[in-house]
């Protein structure tokens, strides 16, 4: 297998990991658990994990002082992503909410143009109104009922909450910290979330069967731990943009499971609707400036891909240099 074969392989099981979302957390649901407890005990062992990652790759855990503010707000705003999505699962197929919360780089460029004064191009403004042509085909259920308002609503802020926080790592000083020690903080410190929500741990439930608690273990390991390893990987072998492309798996991974585990519909118009969320999300990675920005932090919760300009191009070289030598210590 060639290095650009082997690229696209690491940057596709990158993105269907990480759509193994709802394949382990809605199981948890049925036994009981409510979301809080899921994603306070999804950060608690996905820490360690990274902890072990940053060993391994021979680095320091040592932060600057100035760096501890943006990671506290970072990992709130990760933290709040990851609730108010699987919220949505309460309220709506697990393969629509995953659908609906890839529309984060269209917030993205929407946010950068907006507060960054971007230069928002022909191209990005006929994506956006792609996506928000299927989103309109998505709002209507398989069933031909109406999606629930409070499950949009919670994918749209899981959706702008995660946008924020691209945009936010990227234009602070934690822009030049390594992506791998970010993630480890901001989990860190995004777990205090839930600790807050569970009432610091007594209203926490704990899993009472040990198929639970592989569910959990899985939560922590594909979409953290391997989706993370893999992009990185990836992005050494085809570089940012291929792999931020090959995002577009990761809905169509949680569609896959939904319709085929839990009996999600699908209909032609929902996946029309699918495809030119997709497609929108697509020509605006591959023709933007968003990539650099979206595949440095991609995979975190809901993911952690870049897609910024130019200027950013330099620092994105930097940073995959640094993923290629801590890389070469994980037995890649």
């Amino acid at each position: 297998m060639n290095a650009k074969v082997k690229g696209y392989v690491l940057g596709a099981v990158a993105a269907a990991s990480y759509g193994m979302n709802p394949l382990f957390a809605l199981p948890l649901y049925k036994e009981g658990m409510d979301p809080d407890s899921v994603l306070f005990f999804r950060y608690l062992l996905a820490i360690p994990l990274l902890g072990i990652m940053i060993k391994a790759r021979g680095r320091s855990f040592r932060v600057k002082r100035r760096e501890l503010v943006p990671l506290v707000v970072m990992g709130l705003l990760v933290a709040l992503s990851s609730l108010t999505l699987f919220l949505s699962y309460n309220y709506m197929d697990a393969g629509i909410a995953s659908t609906l919360l890839f529309v984060y780089p269209v917030l993205v460029a929407l946010i950068m143009a907006l507060v960054f004064k971007e230069k928002l191009t022909l191209q990005t403004g006929l994506c956006i109104v792609l996506a928000l042509l299927g989103i309109a085909l998505l709002y209507r259920s398989g069933d031909g009922t109406t999606l629930s308002l409070t499950g949009t609503l919670l994918v749209l802020v899981s959706a702008l909450a995660y946008a924020i926080y691209i945009v936010g790592v990227n234009q602070t000083s934690l822009r030049n910290v390594a992506t791998l020690k970010v993630t480890f903080y901001v989990l860190l410190f995004g777990l205090s979330l839930f600790l807050v929500r569970l009432h610091f741990g007594r209203d926490v439930c704990v899993p009472d069967k040990w198929y639970m608690w592989a569910n959990l273990l899985a939560l922590a390991v594909f979409p953290t731990a391997v989706s993370f390893l893999c992009t990185t990987s990836a992005i050494q072998y085809i570089g940012s943009t291929p792999t931020a492309i090959l995002g577009a798996l990761e809905p169509v991974t949680a569609v896959f499971f939904g319709v085929t585990i839990f009996g999600e519909s699908l209909t032609p118009r929902i996946v029309c609707g699918i495809v030119m969320i997709i497609l929108a999300v697509t020509f605006i990675v591959a023709g933007g400036s968003v990539a650099s920005y979206l595949v440095r932090f991609r995979k975190l919760f809901p993911r952690l891909n870049g897609k910024y300009g130019r200027r950013n191009e330099k620092h994105a070289v930097v940073s995959e240099a640094e993923e290629r030598d801590g890389a070469a210590g994980c037995g890649e």
